[in-house]
């Protein structure tokens, strides 16, 4: 695995480079590649989701959802990453962020990811989360990630498991997916976990 670093790492998400993608900061540019997979991807994404609104992938949402993520990239709160295939690098198949940076006593954040229906179950988001972790850990001094999953999501804690995440309990109505609040199973991988 191959990291390429920004200077200013500990505000900016870098570029990270794995065997098989490229994951960096998603940018005003991606928006008709990221709202034509996430608009084919929609029955596979939204179970697992927050409501989606009826504007949900048009571009002004796009561009109100890139303010946000530039505020928390800006405040230390968030590293977004979108995943790209390294042989084709105008094919996104993902993204990933951590959010809800917590400092000082804390030093953690809170990981969540989407993939595209086609791109599932080919071991990218593994690869992708494995390489985020590492990276928020040994360059943005990290000392716990956190995830969620709801029960059912098998697909998503398999994932949180090959990446070294270890089931830590269920929250009873933790967050409102899909329109209604669901119990899910907690996650936490420590900087100093082994995989």
């Amino acid at each position: 695995m191959r990291l390429l670093k920004f200077t200013n790492a500990h505000q900016n998400p870098q570029r990270l480079e794995t065997q098989r993608l490229v994951l960096r900061q998603p940018r005003a540019e991606d928006f008709e590649t990221w709202a034509q997979l996430r608009g084919e991807s929609a029955d596979f994404l939204q179970p697992f989701e927050p409501s989606w609104t009826p504007n949900e992938l048009s571009h002004s949402s796009w561009r109100f959802r890139m303010r946000r993520m530039e505020a928390e990239v800006t405040s230390g709160r968030a590293l977004p990453w979108f995943l790209f295939l390294r042989d084709e690098p105008n094919a996104l198949v993902g993204g990933l962020t951590i959010s809800n940076i917590r400092r000082r006593v804390a030093q953690a954040g809170s990981l969540g990811y989407w993939m595209g229906e086609r791109y599932a179950g080919k071991g990218y988001m593994s690869e992708a989360v494995n390489t985020a972790a590492i990276c928020a850990f040994r360059d943005h001094d990290l000392h716990r990630i956190e995830a969620a999953t709801v029960p059912e999501n098998e697909a998503s804690r398999a994932v949180l498991e090959r990446c070294g995440f270890r089931h830590e309990g269920v929250a009873r109505s933790y967050l409102r997916i899909a329109g209604s609040w669901r119990d899910h199973h907690l996650y936490a991988r420590l900087a100093g976990d082994k995989l």
